[in-house]
């Protein structure tokens, strides 16, 4: 099992800060020009929303690093939560694994938790 944690933790996975969010028509998207200006509802000394796999797992500010933007980690979730953020709700095959089953996210993140890594 702990080679199959290995490989898992060595998985490379999305992350998306979130700036903000709307609804807005298809009309107004097929006006936008180079130029147009649209504002989002929060605001602009908020926290940002950190996401893995579309799964909100954090919150942070921007912060800016030589000529990039970065973020400051100011809150983070539960363990258990981020851990299953970062799988899609589906079994992992470890047929490597002694048992050789598969491994539901709840299983990995338990055994992240018990510190079988």
């Amino acid at each position: 099992m702990k080679t199959d944690l290995a490989s898992i933790l060595a998985l490379e996975v999305p992350l998306v800060v979130v700036l903000g969010e709307r609804t807005i028509t298809i009309k107004e998207v097929l006006g936008w020009i180079p130029g147009s200006i649209f504002e989002l509802p929060n605001s602009a000394e908020g926290d940002l929303e950190v996401r893995i796999n579309q799964r909100p797992i954090a919150l942070g500010s921007a912060v800016k690093i030589g000529e990039n933007f970065g973020i400051r980690v100011t809150h983070v979730g539960d363990p258990k939560q981020r851990i299953l953020a970062m799988g899609n709700d589906q079994t992992v095959d470890s047929s490597a694994s002694d048992d050789g089953g598969t491994m539901s996210p709840e299983d990995i993140a338990a055994a992240l938790l018990e510190g079988q890594f």
